[in-house]
């Protein structure tokens, strides 16, 4: 009996392991772990409630990825105006960055059509994780981009599951919706296969920005990880 219930978790742990990321941020230093071991208790609780489901798990991640960017435009402006500098082209990137999120968000409740009840959690996370995230971003703004880094390397190994489950006919490749044929400049025919990759590729080129942020400001540019593109992302709407 004992075998019988540790088998799934065993599988699930070995198909997570396979869809690592080729890039990681080792962490150093205490700032390092902390957002390593938050953004793994976030990873928890988003595999406990939504299992496999993830186009609904994307509606609920996708709105709390929408956060980081703007709190981090608005205090970095704010910052910028108190000591009257410039923000180096900071503020942009991160606005781009959260407007990019919130397509994601609005292409996905076309394809997964939330609940009511899925709705609520949505309010309730999007609440909670603005005041935390604001709260850490004031204490440490290292901090903060690290955590959204490693946000951003879960979410690329969340989507490559999600790509190998429509890719094995466990959730329908259906159309893609009208809002990312127009976002991403797709072909009419695209299917959802092509969306899920467009925004793995969004969401690595997160990761990168957020951990070179991170990096700079600990004074450590050089551990920015180069801007790592899938292959088959081109390939796959040529």
């Amino acid at each position: 009996m004992v075998n019988k219930i540790l088998a799934p978790d065993a599988a699930a742990l070995a198909e997570e392991r396979d869809a690592e990321p080729v890039i990681h941020h080792q962490p150093v230093g205490a700032s390092d772990r902390f957002a390593l071991g938050f953004t793994k208790l976030l990873r928890f609780c988003a595999d406990t409630f939504f299992a496999k489901r993830y186009g609904h798990r994307a509606i609920v991640l996708e709105t709390v990825a929408a956060v980081p960017g703007m709190v981090g435009a608005m205090f970095t402006h704010l910052t910028c105006l108190r000591r009257m500098k410039n923000d180096e082209g900071w503020i942009r990137t991160l606005l781009e960055e959260a407007e990019n999120e919130r397509m994601h968000l609005m292409t996905f409740i076309e394809i997964a059509k939330p609940t009511l009840f899925e709705r609520l959690v949505i309010l309730m996370a999007q609440w909670i994780f603005l005041a935390l995230f604001s709260l850490l971003y004031l204490i440490s703004s290292k901090t903060a981009h690290r955590v959204v880094g490693y946000f951003e390397e879960e979410a690329v190994i969340s989507y490559t599951l999600y790509l190998k489950e429509i890719d094995e006919g466990r959730s329908p490749n259906v159309a893609a919706p009208k809002i990312a044929i127009d976002y991403w400049k797709m072909p009419a025919n695209a299917k959802l296969r092509d969306v899920v990759l467009l925004v793995r590729a969004d969401e690595a080129h997160h990761r990168d920005v957020n951990h070179g942020f991170a990096s700079t400001i600990g004074g450590t540019r050089k551990d920015m990880m180069p801007i790592a593109p899938y292959p088959e992302h081109a390939a796959t709407l040529a």
